[in-house]
């Protein structure tokens, strides 16, 4: 990523904690629940995963969630004139900053990480 890419990503910051705060505004019962056994993880990319293999309903799950994430990336990166790919990662850097003790995240390393007390770790290019 350019030194300018950056500038715009940490410009973006501010509207991509407000798009984390609605993201967790709008948890179904099934999604709190899944995330909360560890089924589930936020990734860097910006979109939920898939902990482990998982049943046919929780990948519908999620592929249904990442569907309306890529719809908000795309509708807020075009006003942020930035690609949907950068305004994708600085959320994905903020979800996984907001994961709290117990919850799974997609480490740098493309391993689960549980969360512990601890600040996950985080891609060193997130703002």
């Amino acid at each position: 990523m350019s030194a300018n890419s950056l500038l715009r990503l940490g410009a973006m910051l501010g509207l991509v904690v407000a798009s984390a705060a609605a993201f967790a505004q709008t948890r179904d019962p099934a999604y709190a629940a899944a995330r909360a056994a560890g089924e589930v993880g936020e990734q860097s990319d910006g979109y939920l995963g898939v902990v482990g293999a998982g049943d046919a309903a929780l990948h519908r799950m999620v592929e249904d969630i990442n569907i309306r994430r890529k719809a908000v990336y795309s509708e807020r990166a075009q006003a942020q004139h930035a690609t949907v790919e950068e305004y994708a990662f600085t959320t994905g850097c903020v979800l996984i900053a907001k994961t709290q003790p117990g919850e799974k995240y997609l480490g740098p390393n493309g391993v689960w990480q549980t969360r512990g007390n601890a600040p996950p770790l985080r891609d060193s290019r997130c703002p």
